[in-house]
């Protein structure tokens, strides 16, 4: 039986998979066209897979030659200088080539003795493109482990030289390059002498822009779905699950992958929308290369940290702005993207792993107890969360800690500190996120999932009694879209001689428990 794989190469005779076809026929457009082009996604988006199912493709069309091969572990000593650059690669073609074609395998062993420039590698691979006599199709995948280096510049400038001449009539040289990576190669630049500042034309502007989504949709996740099912017959409902799981993910590939997997081998293939959440905080809970690797990126660039600050918390909306240095770093890291023309995390279950890391952050940095230590007094006797308790000791928390806080200390700490205290109160047992539809800039939406109950808690800044009764609506209106007939509000009031009152009310046949903080 299949398994679902969240390392490496998909299989499609030993995974479930989805069904990427229609992404493939797209790729071979490219291809066909003799167009040169470079895939930039993040880490663990399906890359290597994709190139893995396109090697498939041109295996079984008798006019191609692929040459498919990584820079994944080329150390610095191979671009030490142009000659054991040029002898790696070749050989590097070779070792590739040899299980297709022995004879040009050999032909350019013995050619290695003949190259000590750049230009005697290209003049090689002209030789070579003869040689074989058909449309050949190099693939270079993890190709920006050497994208800082000069020398890797300079050859990728050598490519695009041969193909400006191939397309004059000048030169041979090969029908379709593919580079892979995260940084996008076409935006790097070249430094022709060591003297030289960096020119603005890169050496890979000849490549086409590579506009395919390679993340998955509910539909193609179904395709995964229906393959596991004819084999599982776990009677799930496809269609209410692949849109579950796109709800959460994003249609990002490792996660998509991630979920499924923990499902199917840690919570009895529980396909429910209560087993997506289980395996949402599982994966949380658990470490993995992708989440490291999100963290690190935050880390290491404060100002980098504070745009997803900025971004996360809904203080203000962010426009979506390519040339904005953070949007792209973000872009490329698959940390956020793009909604309506404003800034969003990338998806719910990146947005619960950066919360609860800044919410880490605070606890270490303040020193201030924002959690409650007996988290079974919330628990009511029949294992349901007693969340006006919740909101009631948070209330006298705010109270007894931060009676002079501003407006503007709580447009970037007030919803951390609730998320703060909330959090250790459902751990292990309930599953919270952020509702991003709703969010403005004075509202966001948290929603809660414990014992099969749900809770809806907006938190809002008091601006007078109008905007307060709008949000009271507002809250509402989310009501009835999650069939919820109860719902919770913080207000966060800054009036010098305000009273922390707590009230329960009825607003459009809803009751809604409000504290004022």
């Amino acid at each position: 039986m299949k398994e679902f794989n969240i390392t490496g190469t998909c299989i499609p005779e030993e995974h479930y998979m989805v069904d990427t076809s229609l992404k493939l026929n797209e790729m071979m457009k490219f291809v066909e066209k003799r167009k040169y082009f470079t895939i930039n996604r993040p880490r663990q988006y399906g890359k290597t897979t994709m190139m893995y199912l396109l090697e498939k493709k041109l295996k079984n069309n008798k006019d191609y030659f692929l040459i498919r091969m990584s820079f994944e572990g080329m150390g610095n000593e191979s671009f030490e200088n142009e000659e054991i650059f040029s002898k790696t690669f070749i050989e590097m073609m070779a070792d590739k080539i040899e299980n297709k074609n022995k004879e040009i395998c050999q032909y350019l062993y013995l050619e290695l003795k003949n190259i000590g420039k750049l230009k005697d590698l290209s003049k090689l691979i002209t030789k070579l493109i003869k040689k074989i006599d058909k449309k050949v199709v190099l693939i270079i995948d993890e190709v920006d482990k050497s994208s800082n280096n000069q020398l890797f510049l300079t050859f990728i400038g050598m490519l695009r030289d041969k193909y400006l001449s191939r397309n004059e009539g000048l030169d041979n040289t090969f029908h379709t390059v593919i580079l892979a990576g995260v940084h996008d190669v076409k935006n790097l630049k070249l430094k022709l002498r060591p003297d030289e500042n960096r020119t603005l034309n890169s050496p890979w502007n000849i490549a086409v822009d590579f506009d395919i989504d390679m993340s998955f949709n509910p539909r193609e996740i179904a395709t995964m779905l229906i393959d596991y099912e004819a084999d599982a017959k776990t009677g799930m409902n496809i269609k209410e699950m692949s849109e579950k799981i796109y709800m959460y993910t994003n249609g990002y590939p490792f996660l998509v992958s991630k979920l499924c997997k923990v499902i199917d081998e840690k919570l009895n293939r529980d396909f429910t929308k209560k087993g997506i959440e289980e395996a949402i905080k599982i994966t949380l809970e658990n470490p993995n290369t992708l989440f490291d690797d999100i963290i690190k990126n935050i880390e290491n660039n404060r100002e980098f940290y504070d745009f997803i600050e900025k971004v996360i918390l809904g203080n203000d909306k962010v426009d979506y702005v390519h040339t904005n240095k953070m949007v792209s770093i973000g872009k490329m890291y698959g940390i956020i993207k793009e909604k309506n023309k404003k800034v969003e995390i990338d998806n719910k279950i990146f947005e619960i792993l950066i919360y609860n890391h800044m919410i880490a952050n605070r606890e270490i940095k303040k020193g201030v107890v924002l959690t409650y230590e007996f988290r079974t007094k919330f628990i009511e006797d029949d294992g349901n969360l007693d969340m006006e308790l919740v909101l009631t000791k948070f209330q006298e928390l705010m109270k007894a800690e931060y009676r002079k806080i501003d407006e503007k200390f709580v447009e970037r700490e007030g919803r951390l500190l609730f998320l703060a205290f909330l959090k250790p109160i459902i751990n292990g047992t309930g599953f919270y996120f952020v509702e991003s539809e709703t969010r403005e800039s004075n509202r966001m939406d948290i929603v809660v999932t414990y014992n099969m109950k749900k809770f809806v808690i907006e938190l809002k800044i008091w601006r007078g009694g109008q905007y307060e009764q709008e949000g009271r609506e507002q809250l509402c209106k989310y009501l009835e879209a999650q069939n919820l007939d109860k719902g919770y509000m913080v207000f966060y009031n800054f009036n010098k001689g305000k009273e922390y009152v707590k009230d329960s009310i009825m607003v459009e046949g809803k009751e809604i428990f409000e504290i004022i903080v």
